[in-house]
C-alpha cells in the first residue's frame, strides 16, 4: 500500500504547488463549456429515473456546481 500512499502525496503536493494554475483552468471560458454540457446531460439523465417532482432540486444542484467550475 505504501506505493499508493506515495502516488496520492504526490498528487496532494501537485495540487498543492499548482492550486492558482488549476483555479485558473477551472474559472476559464472552455472548462465553462464542457461543464455545462456535461451538467446538462448528467441532470438530463437524473431526471429520467427520478419522479417530476424532483426536477427542482436536481436543477439547483446543478446550478450550485455550475457555480463552482468556469467563469459564469
Amino acid at each position: 500500500m505504501a506505493g499508493f500512499d506515495d502516488l496520492a502525496k504526490q498528487a496532494g503536493d501537485f495540487i498543492e504547488q499548482n492550486k492558482d494554475k488549476i483555479q485558473e483552468v477551472l474559472k476559464s471560458e472552455q472548462a465553462e463549456d464542457i461543464s455545462d454540457k456535461v451538467l446538462d446531460g448528467v441532470g438530463e439523465a437524473v431526471k429520467k429515473v427520478v419522479p417530476d417532482e424532483h426536477d427542482g432540486v436536481v436543477d439547483d444542484v446543478k446550478s450550485n456546481i455550475d457555480k463552482s467550475i468556469g467563469n459564469e
